[in-house]
């Protein structure tokens, strides 16, 4: 009962947001725990990927064959394999050929950046590249914004790198939990990540919250039905 109005809860903030992801949230999540059950926990997360890109070659093997409606198709291939799969590689193509011809951001999409240096840009980097590209504001992950954005191409690896290691801090606040109650908490957060800068990721979209209570969690609930031999529920 409590899970279903948590997905509720989801589904009623999309007039709030319009976002997709509050939209779709209920059936990420569900899909989530599917495979999370039945299936072991890598498997389960190369299922959550490879699943749904498949379904959409499915639909357009179907939709050439004139078995299914070509609107079908384009609805599901459109939000799915494009906007959630492909988009955020686009995005980092579209950074990158903008920065490549302009002054990096310096971290500026970060507030408080602004109080400490001068900033190139009064604007955040989506805003900038809407401008540039009929592509409306393009959100992008780290790679694109803490990265390509902010200090060029050249040391984004670096840059990467270090938000890398910030969060396997972070995945390491997981460690003891069930990989179930992990896949399922963090299943919303690992959509955002592929399409927000990390400072917004930690903070505005919670993921910083999300590894503190994961962190505090008691582990020995969790250890206890593991030795009786029932399952851990989630």
């Amino acid at each position: 009962m409590l899970a279903a109005t948590v997905l509720l809860l989801c589904v009623a903030l999309y007039p709030v947001t319009l976002t997709k992801t509050a939209l779709f949230a209920p059936v990420w999540l569900c899909f989530l725990l599917l495979v999370s059950t039945y299936l072991e926990a890598r498997i389960a997360v190369i299922v959550s990927l490879l699943g749904p890109i498949a379904v959409g070659l499915v639909l357009a093997a179907l939709s050439s064959a004139g078995l299914i409606s070509e609107s079908l198709f384009v609805n599901y291939f459109g939000n799915i394999n494009f906007r959630m799969i492909a988009f955020p590689s686009v995005a980092i193509d579209v950074y990158n050929d903008f920065f490549s011809r302009h002054e990096t951001t310096h971290f500026c999409q970060i507030s408080l950046m602004k109080y400490l240096m001068a900033c190139p840009y009064d604007e955040q980097p989506w805003l900038i590249i809407a401008k540039s590209y009929p592509v409306g504001n393009m959100n992008a992950s780290l790679l694109a914004t803490e990265g390509i954005a902010s200090v060029g191409s050249a040391l984004a690896p670096a840059s990467a790198l270090l938000a890398g290691l910030i969060l396997s801090i972070g995945n390491q606040t997981s460690k003891g939990l069930p990989p179930r109650f992990v896949i399922l908490s963090s299943g919303i957060v690992t959509q955002a990540f592929l399409n927000v800068p990390l400072s917004i990721l930690m903070v505005t979209n919670g993921t910083a919250l999300l590894f503190l209570l994961w962190y505090f969690i008691p582990r020995q609930p969790f250890a206890e039905a593991s030795k009786t031999g029932f399952k851990a529920r989630v």
